[in-house]
């Protein structure tokens, strides 16, 4: 019998094949029943509403702002009051009017903050709670990054998933018809052997893939707070993102950007401020409180119905608050260091976000991204080989070659988007958007 034949019958087959495995491929990733397709302006702003994390900072805003109110309440006034649980009579001999009711005695007292201390803590609170609102903004910034990447990440790798799939589908019927000739004796066993090894190859790389992808799945789960366990399918404008680049930004636009809105300067700023207005409510807390009161005796004093204005303040002798002030001095000079090493943070963070998109984006710019004839040569190859014009060590190395073309491809577009998400992420402002 003749191989011949059959291999040209087989390989027009399997080309011929080919729509219905990439068909095939799409639907694995398509399924309505365990699957969310979505936008990431959707994805963000599900994020935006649901993320625990950020709703857990929302909190501690909320309560700096409380303690903001409660730095400038006025001092509650204090009730003493004294009776003479018996209520016997008291008789007075130095006294000719004589007999008077039993012993009482009122006091009431209010305590006065003098130089503005009420004021001044007020002020360090407020500045508290704006510390707390930029910590917060730095908090979305840092878990949008996070959501933005890792959607760009998942939808590449969904791309390379598809190719897997397809080459996958294709040679596993290949090793099976290629099976069926060995038993009748037309071909090789090494021949099946090497086509079963690369196929191994192939569902092995793409099971790693997998495993990333189910990580990537889990972190979108996480960012938005989502408990169903459906997959997640990133829907992306190709045309957009081609469309991304670093002309009319100059590298120093984006760090002036930089040094005006990020987040965590501003936070080190804003905590700097705080410092400053600590340091003049420790100045004002070595002038004491002034206690001013009324006392009302009914019986105990010289004379009946004793009535008298109490004033009292503690005399700054030994403690004018020398320690705070000394310590809130130290806290500004920290301060201002840790502002001036975060500007070099955020410069250093631009330029090499810069560099890394510019050098990602010229890859891409550079590389031929037209699939089409290296897809024609597959066709070729195929059937060159199902004609045996081709040994099978040459039909692998150019299968291998155009799947490591598409996944190098897809890991290309994917470095391209991390990276402008990562220069995004660097000056603080979504300055670069396909969506």
């Amino acid at each position: 019998m003749s191989r011949f034949p059959f291999l040209v019958l087989f390989g027009a087959w399997c080309l011929g094949a080919q729509p219905a495995a990439a068909q095939s491929a799409t639907a694995i990733y398509a399924s309505p029943t365990d699957t969310i397709r979505l936008t990431l302006p959707q994805a963000e702003q599900q994020f935006s509403q649901n993320n625990l994390a950020v709703l857990a900072q929302q909190f501690n805003v909320t309560v700096a702002q409380a303690q903001a109110v409660q730095a400038r309440l006025i001092d509650n006034p204090s009730l003493y009051v004294e009776q003479d649980v018996l209520r016997r009579k008291i008789s007075r001999p130095m006294v000719p009017e004589g007999t008077v009711g039993s012993e009482a005695i009122v006091t009431v007292q209010q305590l006065f903050s003098l130089a503005g201390r009420r004021k001044a803590a007020g002020q360090v609170a407020r500045q508290n709670a704006v510390v707390e609102q930029y910590n917060l903004q730095d908090l979305l910034r840092n878990l949008r990054y996070q959501l933005r990447s890792t959607f760009y990440d998942v939808y590449f790798k969904q791309q390379t998933l598809k190719t897997y799939a397809t080459e996958i589908s294709s040679l596993t019927r290949t090793v099976a018809l290629y099976q069926t000739q060995y038993e009748k004796g037309n071909i090789a066993l090494k021949e099946v052997i090497r086509l079963r090894a690369f196929l191994f190859t192939l569902q092995s790389e793409r099971q790693n893939l997998l495993n990333d992808v189910a990580s990537d799945q889990t972190d979108l789960h996480v960012l938005l707070r989502d408990a169903t366990g459906s997959q997640f399918v990133p829907l992306v404008d190709l045309r957009r993102t081609r469309e991304l680049n670093l002309t009319s930004h100059p590298e120093q636009e984006l760090i002036d950007t930089a040094l005006v809105r990020r987040t965590d300067l501003n936070a080190r700023r804003a905590s700097l401020q705080q410092q400053n207005l600590n340091l003049k409510l420790q100045q004002k807390l070595a002038t004491p409180d002034l206690a001013v009161g009324y006392t009302y005796d009914k019986a105990g004093s010289y004379i009946n119905d004793y009535s008298a204005l109490t004033l009292g303040i503690a005399v700054p002798i030994f403690n004018r608050n020398q320690g705070n002030i000394q310590a809130a001095k130290a806290q500004i000079a920290g301060s201002k260091l840790l502002v001036d090493q975060q500007q070099l943070v955020v410069q250093s963070e631009v330029h090499q976000a810069y560099q890394l998109a510019a050098r990602n984006d010229e890859l891409f710019q550079n590389t031929d991204r037209d699939t089409a004839p290296f897809a024609r040569l597959m066709v070729g190859i195929e059937q060159s080989y199902a004609k045996r014009i081709l040994s099978v060590v040459e039909y692998l190395d150019f299968f291998e070659s155009y799947k490591n073309n598409l996944v190098q491809l897809n890991t290309l577009r994917a470095n391209r988007m991390r990276a402008f998400e990562q220069l995004n992420f660097a000056v603080g402002k979504p300055v670069f958007r396909a969506e």
